[in-house]
């Protein structure tokens, strides 16, 4: 059986049913407890579970973050909101130098089993300081998992494995994905971290994303599909662990790759992936990869601008064509 609901709703709900699971686990950000979240994830929550185990928080990102982080390594297990990834830069220390390391540093002596979700993406107007895609900078540090949910069923699964995960793990969630019903099970699921899932088979190249850009490389697919060309879609949903068994089967069978992200071009994860697999896999290539990401500047204000300012699905199709010499 199975139910059509938002993707915020899908996360709700896999909030919902791990608190309820375990009493360590809480919630704690900016307006998540009287106000329910800016995009009304937690509404609701404070009445059930309590100023305890909801807490509304100053605006000071390092303070709850650190706070949070503390509160792991004694046996809790919190999940953190910023209210955009965009002010990771604010709460760098406790996360990067601190929850990524501890359980390193320990000898295992100490784990940090916290969730840190980070509303991503551009598309909503929200101008420079809350529009980028900073995939990239969670995933450079060792310690920190990171998830990147495409659709209302792998938000909810994930998240509960996140929360269960004795290590701590980032929640990337595109704003513009939040509203988008789907269908989910009904009965209760997990989505393990680090597997991948092929979202439309194909033979002619192998299109690699996660987060919104996979609904934007299926029309793609079907765009080019009516032109003859077999396009499979591979969603990572986990970039941290990798599946990299799932991307040297899908390069091996079809021999070209298009890596597609939100994020800013230099510097990007999706560089990550090219040299891994130009390093790993050249010999499987017909021709080199190419990567399609944000452009290299400041998320601008401007709809026109902005819109511009990340691939869409006729951008996709365009360079599919390019890799393919169509």
């Amino acid at each position: 059986m199975s139910k059509k609901i938002t993707f915020s709703k899908a996360l709700r709900e896999g909030l919902h049913e791990e608190m309820i699971r375990d009493e360590n686990v809480f919630i704690i950000g900016e307006d998540m407890a009287v106000m329910g979240n800016v995009f009304g994830v937690t509404t609701g929550f404070l009445d059930e579970f309590g100023p305890n185990r909801v807490i509304d928080t100053p605006i000071s990102e390092e303070g709850f973050c650190g706070m949070a982080v503390g509160a792991a390594m004694r046996g809790l297990r919190p999940v953190v909101e910023l209210m955009y990834n965009d002010f990771i830069t604010v709460a760098a220390d406790p996360i990067f130098n601190q929850a990524a390391k501890t359980r390193y540093m320990t000898g295992g002596q100490a784990t940090v089993p916290m969730v840190l979700r980070c509303p991503m993406g551009a598309g909503r107007r929200n101008a420079g300081h809350h529009s980028q895609s900073l995939e990239a900078l969670f995933c450079h540090f060792p310690g920190l998992k990171v998830i990147a949910p495409s659709c209302a069923e792998d938000a909810k699964g994930l998240i509960k494995s996140a929360i269960r995960d004795d290590d701590p793990v980032v929640s990337l969630e595109n704003k513009l994905l939040y509203a988008k019903k789907e269908e989910i099970p009904e009965e209760e699921y997990l989505i393990p971290l680090g597997k991948a899932k092929v979202k439309r088979e194909g033979k002619d190249i192998t299109l690699i994303t996660w987060s919104r850009q996979v609904n934007f490389a299926m029309e793609a697919a079907e765009t080019l599909a009516a032109e003859g060309i077999d396009v499979e879609v591979l969603d990572l949903r986990s970039l941290v662990p990798l599946d990299w068994e799932a991307i040297a089967a899908s390069v091996s069978k079809t021999h070209n790759v298009l890596i597609v992200s939100e994020e800013v071009k230099r510097g990007s994860y999706a560089g990550e992936l090219s040299a891994q697999i130009a390093e790993e896999l050249f010999d499987e290539l017909d021709a080199p990869v190419e990567r399609l990401c944000g452009l290299n500047i400041v998320s601008p204000f401007s709809p026109v601008l902005e819109d511009e300012n990340f691939p869409h699905p006729e951008t996709i199709a365009k360079a599919v064509k390019h890799v393919l010499n169509k």
